[in-house]
């Protein structure tokens, strides 16, 4: 049974456990119980640490130093939820690599600094978070952008989650203060004479590899590099491609021959034409794997080291602005030269299975032959002086 004795005029009570020696006491205040122990097993002691305490209390209460209850869910309880439902809510969406990736994300940076923070903290708590990443980066550098902005969107997909099961009512705002309009800027890709040195680096490598049993890696990463160039697939459509997806045809329309490609990729199923040196390309990777069943795959994971160690031999690693050249600027480079040599840009945009404002905003601002200087340089005839027609009127 416990002992409980009012002081303060009741605001305060001084009260002993049942099996307990020690007195505690509790009040009511700013929306909350306080307690506290007294560590004393007299009762006058007690009444007289109780009052202290109390008073205490309140001015801390009225200089508006008292933490106030916080209400709600914490974010690491969101982030459980959001990770709980996460893989079903995303089936047939995307990868389980996607899944990793945000379990990731959360467990190694968001979680350590966020994970007890309630979720009614989100504004200062975000800031606090960019400033802390900043300040704190493993690597002596603030993370770049893209590093930030992925973290940004797991928040805030946390949010979303504690919104649908109603823990939070509205979704905070996310966006960087200061923040200036940023450039766009062109995707990394190769200039006509940089695209002749990477092929005719291959080339080499493939007739004279460093060591004999590289020959075959050499010669398909040869053929790919052109295969890549002239039909200006993405990497990963490329890495699925089947014999079977692939057929050489006469096109109608030019007598030309070229490769009908039945794309498989992140927008389903697309259908490419290519440019005519594909053809040999295919023909010889045909050739080497002969006689190849439809079903298998053609190329495969592209060589990531021979790649970048070929273009760290010729310096292409980077272009002029810093931005990392990959597998992915073979694409690039198709799409800005078929711009350069006149393509029609809707033509371009549905056979790169993209879209046309896509390729005005990545590559046909960057394109200097999309500007027509016969249009660009008119000059209209000044308009002459009719006050002496209208004198002539009166």
């Amino acid at each position: 049974m416990t002992e409980t004795h009012d002081i303060m005029g009741g605001k305060v009570h001084v009260y002993r456990r049942e099996n307990s020696g020690k007195w505690q006491c509790s009040t009511f205040l700013n929306g909350r119980n306080w307690r506290v122990t007294t560590k004393t097993d007299s009762l006058s002691l007690a009444k007289e640490f109780a009052e202290d305490w109390y008073l205490e209390l309140r001015g801390k209460s009225r200089a508006g130093l008292l933490e106030e209850k916080k209400k709600g869910k914490k974010f690491k309880e969101a982030a459980a939820k959001f990770l709980e439902e996460l893989p079903i809510l995303i089936h047939g969406q995307r990868s389980e690599r996607y899944v990793a990736d945000q379990k990731l994300r959360l467990d190694s940076v968001i979680l350590p600094f966020l994970g007890d923070r309630y979720l009614s903290e989100a504004p200062s708590s975000i800031s606090e978070y960019r400033i802390h990443r900043a300040q704190t980066c493993k690597t002596g550098k603030p993370p770049s952008r893209s590093t930030m902005h992925q973290e940004i969107v797991v928040i805030r997909q946390v949010y979303k989650s504690a919104i649908r099961h109603g823990w939070f009512n509205h979704l905070p705002d996310f966006s960087v203060p200061y923040k200036a309009s940023g450039k766009v800027v062109r995707r990394a890709w190769f200039s006509p004479e940089e695209y002749k040195a990477l092929y005719e680096a291959t080339r080499e490598r493939a007739r004279h590899p460093k060591k004999p049993r590289w020959k075959k890696a050499c010669e398909d990463f040869h053929d790919y590099v052109l295969f890549m160039a002239n039909t200006g697939l993405r990497p990963d459509e490329a890495a699925r491609l089947q014999y079977r997806d692939v057929n050489i045809v006469v096109d109608h329309d030019s007598g030309q021959r070229i490769l009908e490609i039945e794309v498989r990729g992140k927008r389903g199923v697309g259908y490419c034409k290519s440019m005519p040196g594909a053809v040999t390309p295919f023909e010889r990777l045909t050739k080497r794997n002969s006689p190849p069943s439809p079903d298998t795959i053609i190329f495969g994971n592209v060589q990531r080291e021979l790649f970048n160690t070929v273009l760290d031999e010729l310096g292409l690693k980077t272009d002029r602005d810093g931005q990392r050249r990959t597998a992915y600027s073979l694409r690039h480079t198709y799409i800005c030269m078929r711009l350069m040599e006149g393509a029609d840009i809707y033509q371009v945009a549905k056979n790169c299975r993209t879209s046309v404002e896509m390729i005005e905003k990545f590559y046909a601002a960057h394109i200097k032959n999309m500007l027509d200087a016969s249009a660009i340089n008119v000059r209209k005839a000044r308009r002459k002086a009719k006050r002496a027609e209208e004198v002539a009127e009166i």
